[in-house]
């Protein structure tokens, strides 16, 4: 063990170089405490007491002599640390100690800059968060200036963000603008985004709980592919490729331990134990401490039970060296159960009020436990009040030593690991272990104090190695450490998801096949869910170059999502290959249930929050590891629901994928109410990031399906998700042929079954499975004379969009935020002057005509219709719960039948006639 002990009242000396020995300079440094000398080498960063073998002494009068920067230079880490040559030598400690100093100003600086000097138009504080960063700068600063490479990928603690922006900056990767832009439009995000933040974020975190989730699934995601003979491709583009196992990425969620309060964490670790998940780190950040509150005492005994079985090692950072010192004299092990014992609010409370508080509860407490704790006096006695504050608070999760030492250990092999840091919110500042820390801001006054502090020069606030012992020693460090060396993008003020480490153009987008081709009788199926079953199947059996690509999921209802025929083809996916028990040991069932690497299903357990992770992290894999993978997840439709945040989680950070809802709606009739889906047309419409259709007929599935295939493979900013929804019910299908034209139509949103004249009175729109019942009543009333149009919906999500991009191009200043959407949803110019597909359908109906709207969902889905262009609408749709009965019942009892329809359009002829 090496020792540097650096204190404010000190001086580093850095020496210049001993000599140049194969290409190689050995620098001296001297210990301020003990003023010995020791050596390290910059390049291989080893350190030695002793001169080196094979260097020789350098001449007396230069050999030792301080360069002028480093001798004036004001040490100003205030923290020993005893360096484990296994892990960061003495001088690696020394600058990750510097760095972690640097990053509670810059963090720190940056929200007081946006809260307090920066000019605000809308009174509205601006936030962030100081305490909640510091109290994971150490375990930070040690990942991505020591142990982290470029193929490593993290999600941040969302309250941390404004540290790992700090350290993207020391890197050279964020700018000054966007740092003082913090919370602004085009500056740095609230909390890490990939998708709007310019810095190289790997995974959002906003949603607290989600981002972690994600490092687990993107972990398997590895996995998959490298059973598929797909290994990533190496970062930095252009690394040497590598087979080796330990060169395999690995995932790190840093997470605060109240944010483990959040269900779909534990799911999520379920998950992984199914799966046999490597190459996992989790860092809980144990401050003990929530938004409103401190949390239960020792809840770290839950968090271990529950990591350790889920197949995690766990590994406890608690107590810092200055602490176990002071446990190895006399006393100490009494001191010791005094730590342990005490309750989270007194010991934040302790934090706070310093080391006199500190002395005056020990005294207490050993009164109080008897004569065995009076050997504790004598031992506080020995420290001053500042002395016994720096032990005490002296936590494992802030010493650099013990972290990166930890951190060594835990890389030997790809086992999931979980660290339970033990921290203190707000370590560094004044309102360290303050119980209302996490909404307070630091006083300019207090500011000002941690700025002298920190030996930061007025006017050099963002500076990146001002205050620094040795700003060149620093900036080399932080230039040679292993995460940084992968050239930096250029910086922009918008993100674009084009960070120096994203591989999503590594590989051409995959071609899309024919399905019709494949299967000539998809569209013959007796209903949309068959009709997707078919295709994939087709898919299964065919030798097309994208079905190697994808991957299938679903939450334990493969076989009732009809994709039993892809399983059974493709298999199960699995770390190891496995056997169907249930086959060899006599059972009968036509379904396959072996395991193996080369499988292209990954079976989930029932939590719909899995499936759209997995989702989310399997469609990252193009950008994380140069690797189209195209996941395809279906699910009960009225289930959507119930992982809503994790779908919105997987649009925001632009992953892309296919959910298929089925069955859906009033039509999923026996199961009743609550697996009768009436709000998801809207969540279709209302997610950014996700396309959403509602099929009626069979036929419409292939050119939906391969626009679909396509849209998931289109470069960022010009693709995104897809969602269908589709049913089991099955109804008579149209005996057509697609022409390009009505294909372009059905994927465009809609199409004209029968269109309007110059006489029509009424058009009858509808969308989904209730295409049938709306056709009939067509049928019907045109035999009876009355001059009706039909119009299909298959997205009511394309055509709002396309119409209120249009809208807002009109205006000839259209609000930046549309023109992505523009890309998404404004349909090909076929020269006949509308700027959407929504105003060339509806601009052929008479302006007096009424439009009846109808689908088997919430009538606000096609309701809006009527804005477009004036007409009057009558909307049928769902808008109460359902309940279980025949299909026929619960039409005719929520107005969905083909009578009701008639009815409604009559009415609208009498009251039309009598106008």
């Amino acid at each position: 063990w090496l020792r540097c002990t650096p204190r404010r009242s000190g001086r580093l000396v850095v020496g210049l170089a001993v000599r140049r020995v194969s290409g190689v300079t050995w620098m001296t440094a001297v210990d301020p405490v003990t003023k010995k000398t020791y050596y390290y080498n910059p390049t291989t960063r080893e350190t030695a007491w002793e001169i080196p073998s094979g260097v020789s002494k350098p001449e007396t009068k230069r050999g030792f002599t301080p360069t002028a920067a480093a001798a004036t230079a004001p040490l100003t880490s205030s923290r020993d640390f005893v360096m484990p040559t296994a892990a960061a030598n003495a001088h690696e400690l020394w600058a990750l100690c510097e760095l972690e100093r640097k990053l509670i100003w810059l963090s720190s600086w940056i929200i007081h800059n946006a809260n307090n000097l920066r000019e605000k138009r809308d009174g509205l504080k601006v936030g962030g968060h100081q305490a909640s960063s510091t109290s994971l700068v150490t375990i930070l600063t040690a990942l991505y200036f020591f142990h982290l490479r470029p193929q490593d990928r993290v999600a941040v603690k969302p309250h941390a963000g404004p540290v790992f922006h700090a350290i993207q900056y020391m890197c050279g990767k964020q700018s000054l603008e966007n740092l003082e832009n913090f919370r602004s439009l085009g500056g740095v995000q609230s909390y890490p985004s990939r998708t709007k933040d310019s810095a190289d974020v790997d995974l959002s975190t906003g949603s607290v709980g989600l981002g972690a989730a994600a490092t687990t699934f993107a972990s398997l995601a590895q996995d998959f592919l490298i059973g598929k003979d797909l290994r990533p491709f190496p970062v930095p583009r252009g690394a040497p490729a590598s087979t080796s196992p330990q060169d395999d990425a690995r995932f790190i969620a840093l997470v605060g331990d109240a944010e483990l309060d959040e269900g779909n964490i534990f799911e999520c670790l379920m998950e992984g134990w199914r799966h046999g998940l490597r190459n996992n780190w989790w860092f809980i950040d144990y401050n003990r401490q929530s938004l409103d509150k401190f949390n239960k005492g020792h809840s770290w005994k839950l968090i271990e039970k529950t990591f350790r079985a889920a197949g995690f090692n766990v590994v406890m950072i608690k107590y810092g060296r200055r602490m176990q010192a002071a446990f190895g004299k006399p006393g100490g092990l009494i001191l010791r159960r005094w730590l342990n014992e005490i309750d989270n609010q007194t010991y934040g409370a302790l934090c706070y009020q310093g080391g006199a508080a500190f002395r005056k509860h020990i005294l207490k407490w050993s009164k109080m436990v008897g004569p065995e704790a009076a050997e504790v006096w004598g031992l506080i006695q020995q420290f001053s009040d500042e002395e016994l504050e720096r032990t005490l608070k002296d936590l494992g999760g802030h010493d650099m030593a013990v972290v990166t030492q930890a951190l060594k250990e835990a890389s030997q092999d790809s086992t999931p690991t979980v660290f339970i840091c033990y921290t203190i919110k707000g370590y560094g500042l004044p309102v360290a272990g303050h119980r209302d820390n996490h909404g307070l801001y630091m006083t300019s006054d207090q500011m000002a104090k941690l700025q002298s502090e920190h030996g930061v020069p007025k006017g050099q606030e963002f500076d990146r190695f001002a205050g620094s012992a040795d700003p060149d020693a620093l900036a080399d460090f932080v230039k040679k450490a292993k995460f940084n060396c992968a050239e930096p993008q250029p910086i922009t003020k918008l993100g674009t998801n084009g960070q120096g480490r994203n591989l999503w153009d590594m590989e051409e987008p995959l071609p899309i096949p024919d399905l019709v081709a494949l299967d000539p009788k998809i569209g013959e199926a007796g209903s949309t869910q068959a009709a997707f079953g078919h295709a994939m199947f087709a898919l299964a059996r065919s030798k097309e170059p994208i079905a190697n690509r994808l991957v299938t999921m679903a939450p334990d209802v493969t076989t009732t999502t009809n994709l039993a025929g892809w399983v059974n083809e493709r298999g199960f996916w699995g770390q190891e290959e496995n056997a169907d028990e249930f086959k060899l040991a006599g059972g009968m069932t036509l379904n396959k249930g072996s395991t193996s690497p080369k499988g292209q299903h990954f079976q989930l357990g029932i939590a719909e929050n899995n499936l759209f992770i997995a989702l989310a992290a399997f469609g990252l894999s193009a950008n994380l590891f140069g690797r189209r993978l195209l996941p395809i997840g279906t699910l009960y439709d009225p289930f959507i629901s119930r992982g809503l945040d994790a779908l919105n989680y997987g649009c925001y950070i632009d992953s892309r994928f296919m959910v298929v809802g089925t069955p859906s709606g009033l039509s999923l009739a026996p199961e009743g109410g609550a697996h009768q889906s009436i709000n998801t047309p809207l969540i279709g419409m209302a997610q950014p990031g996700l396309v959403s259709y509602d099929l009626a007929f069979s036929d419409e599935l292939p050119p939906i399906f391969e626009f679909g295939l396509k849209h998931m493979q289109n470069p960022p900013g010009q693709g995104g998700s897809v969602y269908l929804r589709l049913s089991t019910r099955t109804v008579p299908q149209p005996n057509r042929s697609l022409t390009p034209g009505l294909k372009q139509d059905i994927v465009d949103g809609g199409y004209w079954e029968v269109p309007p004249t110059e006489a029509t009175k009424v058009v009858v729109v509808h969308s989904g499975v209730v295409g049938h019942d709306a056709k009939q009543a067509v049928l019907q009333l045109r035999e009876e004379g009355f001059e009706v149009a039909h119009l299909a919906v298959t997205s009511p999500d394309l055509l709002h969009n396309s119409w209120h991009v249009a809208s807002a191009a009109r205006t000839g200043n259209p609000p930046a935020g549309t023109q992505r959407a523009a890309d998404l949803y404004c349909a090909e110019d076929r020269g006949d002057g509308h700027a959407s597909h929504t105003e060339r359908l509806l601009s052929s109906i008479p302006a007096t005509a009424t439009l009846v709207t109808i689908l088997d969902g919430h009538a606000a889905s096609l309701s809006w219709m009527g804005g477009v262009l004036g007409h009057k609408v009558l909307p049928l749709g769902v808008c109460r719960f359902g309940q279980s009965a025949d299909i026929n019942d619960l039409y005719a009892y929520y107005g969905l039948d083909t009578a009701r329809v008639v009815e409604v359009v009559k009415s609208c002829l009498t009251a039309s006639v009598s106008e």
